[in-house]
Formats: C-alpha cells, sequence, structure tokens
C-alpha cells in the first residue's frame, strides 16, 4: 500500500509538470489574453477535467508560470555578479557571458515580461518583489568592487546601474530583435548558433570597453 501511494504521489507530480510545461509553452507565446486552457490540455495529453483538477483556473496556472519565470529572471540578474574570486574585469567578462546565455537558453522570456507588465501593470509589483532585493545586492556588492578597483588604477569608475543596464540592454536586444532582424541582415544572421556566439562576443568587448582605462 504504501508503494501505491508513492506511485500514485509520482505519477501526479509528473502530470502536473506535464501541465505546467505545456502552460509554459501557451503562455510565453500567446500570453494570458490569448492561451487557451483547452490547448494546454491537449499539449500536456490530460484532459480539460483533469487540468482543471490540478490548477482550478486559469489564472492560477497563470500565477504559476509567472513566479515560475519571475524567479528565472532573478537567476539571470544573479550571474552578472560573476565570480568575486575574480580578478574585476574578468568577473565582469564572466558575468557579461553568463547572463547573454541564460537569456539564449530562456529566449522568450523577455518579451512575456515585457507584455505582461504593459497589459497588466499590477505585475511589476510581483516583478519588484522577486528581482528587487537581487538588484540591490549586485549593485552594492559590484559597486564596491568596481570603486576599490578604480581606485588602484585598474579601470575607469562607473556606477553600476548603469553597467547593468547597457548589459541587460545589449543582451535581451540580441534576442527581441531577432525575429525582425533575421531577414534584413541576411549572410550576417543565416547560421543562428554562429551569429549568437559572435553577438555574445560583441556584446562583452562593447561593455568592457566602458571601463577600460584610457
Amino acid at each position: 500500500m504504501f508503494i501505491a501511494i508513492i506511485m500514485k504521489s509520482n505519477d501526479k507530480q509528473t502530470k502536473e509538470q506535464e501541465i505546467l510545461k505545456a502552460a509554459e509553452q501557451e503562455f510565453l507565446t500567446k500570453g494570458y489574453d490569448g492561451a487557451r486552457t483547452t490547448s494546454i490540455a491537449q499539449a500536456a495529453g490530460v484532459t480539460h477535467a483533469m487540468l482543471h483538477y490540478y490548477f482550478r483556473t486559469k489564472e492560477q496556472l497563470f500565477d504559476r508560470i509567472v513566479e515560475s519565470k519571475f524567479s528565472t529572471m532573478s537567476q539571470s540578474l544573479i550571474a552578472i555578479l560573476g565570480d568575486p574570486t575574480l580578478p574585476i574585469v574578468e568577473r565582469l567578462r564572466v558575468g557579461i557571458g553568463a547572463h547573454f546565455d541564460f537569456v539564449a537558453e530562456n529566449p522568450q522570456l523577455p518579451r512575456f515580461v515585457i507584455n505582461e507588465i504593459v497589459s497588466r501593470p499590477e505585475r511589476y509589483d510581483i516583478l519588484y518583489k522577486r528581482v528587487g532585493s537581487v538588484v540591490d545586492n549586485v549593485y552594492n556588492g559590484l559597486q564596491a568592487d568596481i570603486d576599490r578597483a578604480a581606485e588602484r588604477g585598474e579601470i575607469e569608475r562607473v556606477d553600476v546601474r548603469m553597467l547593468l543596464i547597457s548589459i541587460m540592454s545589449l543582451n535581451i536586444f540580441t534576442f527581441l530583435a531577432y525575429p525582425f532582424m533575421e531577414p534584413l541582415m541576411g549572410e550576417l544572421m543565416a547560421n543562428r548558433e554562429r551569429f549568437i556566439e559572435a553577438r555574445k562576443a560583441e556584446n562583452i568587448a562593447t561593455i568592457l570597453k566602458r571601463i577600460e582605462k584610457r
């Protein structure tokens, strides 16, 4: 009986994860208003009634996805910190690259977050609660390290807030603009993998120029 209970619990968790995976794809591509629970159920391989058994409403299911995605965004900001044991320039190089890789693995996330905040401004409060403390930690720790490096004459002094905006702008815009720019750029973007690696290197070089000692 104990084994049967465990198997039933595992099956429930599997079904729930399948629904969440299908819902994530549906919401990321269509947003809240365009998403359909019938499509989610079909993609997850469950009945519509079973979907509502696990998640009573579309709003409840959407909130689970939003919570998950905003937590994921927090992780991307943490990545910018890099490894504090590395010299500051190398630390930033690694951190910028890690953030770029994160966005590359979640290319639909930035558009989803922007769309949901524009269409549902109350979502901003959720986002701020999720990432506000992370941004503060990134800012305070990294600013102190950059200030010390600047005092030693290793780099130019820079406001970390401006640096973070540059990092997120360059890295995120690469993927926001890709679908629109691809037809215009021809051979440059013909091989997506090669273009992504080249763009990553370009973003790192562009941002690091800002702190290079002149």
